[in-house]
């Protein structure tokens, strides 16, 4: 039983570890940005509850008989709104003091008396608390995963006229009463539906997995549910690429886990140096950090130093002299990042070979040599894709054969680091000029980007900007309703026979 105990112990700081694995990418939301969604998500509510629809109100009161039907909502006064951080996993949705104005249709019979029009009303004193919880689904996606509603309606009032104004105002009691109940009770079903089915479908436009381009994906699902405080939202995602050769592939993150501690812009994003690492990593295993330069791709300055540096060996070939050069720069290992507050750089090992390529021959190679280069990394956002450029900042060759042909090639290494500025680092940034996509809804965009080192993670700072409104992203990702759904949602058209009365 006590060696039982003692193994726990041992593996208690793995098992933890391995239910707080560190995040490779993390993003902040503060109270900024929460106010900017309000503004948006506060027109969205208004959209929604314009459309609500209201059942048909019938009645009778010793000989009166009435009907109300096709209840329309015509404007909607929702100033005094809240929306707020609740730990640990909440949003807060607060409407206080709104207004509902609606038209609706009216019938009465009354004896031998029959009378049709329309009635305004407006629900005054409106309150709707709603408070909606986070969580990380099975895919690793943030949705809204309950809701609860409170709705309520204070007063009511409806203007009535026509010649049986009277009448009505005797009935309005009844009248009124019961509109006030049909139109609370179908304000949080609305809601409802808009937040579970509509807002999770604008949720589900964030990439979780996806390919950055036809060698390597990345991976953003969430690791843990969102973090919330009375200030920010926290949400801590995998930020892993993978190569697509290998797609069940895991890299082992040991990174520092970033922290975010500022709260003056709208949101914050968080890349450590696994994220980067993670990158190379894939590529490095889809075997195409790999350049190949021959023939005229060579520069010819440089072929011209390379054929007299290796004059001996090329003169001891058979048949001639005048083959072309082949020239090949492959990776010897993944190249590692590293992120401090002074600069972001990377390092790379790689071997260069130098061929000659007679034609219908085999390849000589003249020499293998290994470098080492260190390249200066800025990281910048444009728009939501995360980018890199690249530009060489040390470069170092030797031979792997002996100390005297490293001394050999000492002559070579300002014309091939000149050969690595001009043409291979216009390669290699050409294939990182697309960037990787910023785990964001569609329609949401940075703006005033700021790019901030720290000691293993960089952050990102900016503020958020909607480029399309959530009902227009919405719209185009809404579930098509089946036709059975759809049949049974209309409304139905009401009778002009006073018999149906």
């Amino acid at each position: 039983m006590a060696a039982g105990g003692c193994l726990l112990l041992l593996l208690l700081p793995s098992l933890i570890a391995a239910l707080h694995s560190p995040p490779g990418c993390k993003i902040r939301i503060t109270s900024k940005g929460l106010d900017l969604v309000k503004q948006e998500g506060l027109r969205f509510v208004e959209q929604e509850l314009q459309n609500i629809t209201v059942s048909d109100l019938h009645g009778n009161e010793g000989q009166f008989q009435y009907n109300i039907s096709q209840v329309k909502v015509t404007d909607l006064q929702l100033a005094f709104s809240d929306l707020n951080f609740q730990p640990q996993q909440h949003l807060v949705f607060n409407i206080n003091n709104a207004s509902i104005s609606l038209r609706f249709r009216r019938q009465l019979l009354y004896w031998f008396f029959y009378d049709i029009g329309s009635i305004n009303a407006s629900a005054d004193g409106v309150h709707i608390y709603t408070v909606l919880q986070l969580a990380k689904d099975e895919a690793g996606r943030l949705k809204i995963s309950n809701m609860t509603c409170n709705a309520s309606i204070a007063r009511m009032h409806a203007g009535f006229s026509g010649t049986l104004r009277k009448v009505y105002e005797f009935l309005s009691t009844f009248i009124v009463t019961g509109m006030r109940f049909l139109v609370s009770q179908q304000i949080c079903p609305s809601l409802e539906h808009a937040s579970l089915v509509l807002l999770n479908s604008l949720l589900d436009t964030v990439p979780v997995r996806n390919y950055v381009d036809e060698h390597i994906g990345i991976d953003y699902s969430l690791l843990r549910d969102p973090s919330i405080s009375t200030d920010t939202l926290e949400l801590d995602f995998k930020g892993m690429f993978f190569p697509r050769v290998r797609e069940d592939q895991e890299l082992e993150n040991h990174a520092v886990e970033p922290v975010i501690k500022e709260t003056e812009r709208m949101v914050y994003v968080a890349f450590s140096e696994y994220f980067f690492d993670s990158a190379m990593h894939s590529y490095f295993q889809a075997g195409v950090l790999t350049i190949e330069l021959q023939g005229e791709k060579v520069p010819k300055d440089l072929e011209v130093l390379l054929r007299a540096t290796f004059f001996g060996t090329i003169f001891m070939l058979s048949p001639s002299v005048d083959a072309p050069l082949r020239l090949v720069l492959q990776v010897s290992a993944p190249p590692r990042c590293t992120i401090k507050p002074s600069g972001t750089s990377v390092s790379v090992s790689a071997f260069l070979n130098i061929s000659l390529v007679p034609p219908d021959r085999p390849p000589v190679q003249l020499s293998s040599m290994a470098m080492e280069t260190k390249l200066s990394a800025k990281v910048f956002l444009q728009g939501k894709a995360l980018r890199v450029q690249l530009d060489l900042r040390r470069f170092r060759i030797y031979s792997k054969q002996s100390a005297l042909e490293s001394l050999a090639l000492f002559s070579l290494q300002a014309p091939l680091k000149t050969l690595l500025q001009l043409t291979i680092m216009p390669i290699i940034n050409e294939r990182t000029k697309k960037g990787v996509q910023i785990p964001l809804p569609e329609g949401m965009d940075f703006t005033r980007e700021v790019v901030t080192n720290h000691a293993g993670f960089l952050t990102v700072g900016a503020d958020l900007h909607f480029s399309k409104g959530l009902r227009e992203v919405i719209e185009k990702y809404r579930p098509v309703p089946t036709a059975a759904a759809y049949s049974s949602s209309q409304p139905s058209e009401p009778s002009l026979d006073p018999s149906s009365l």
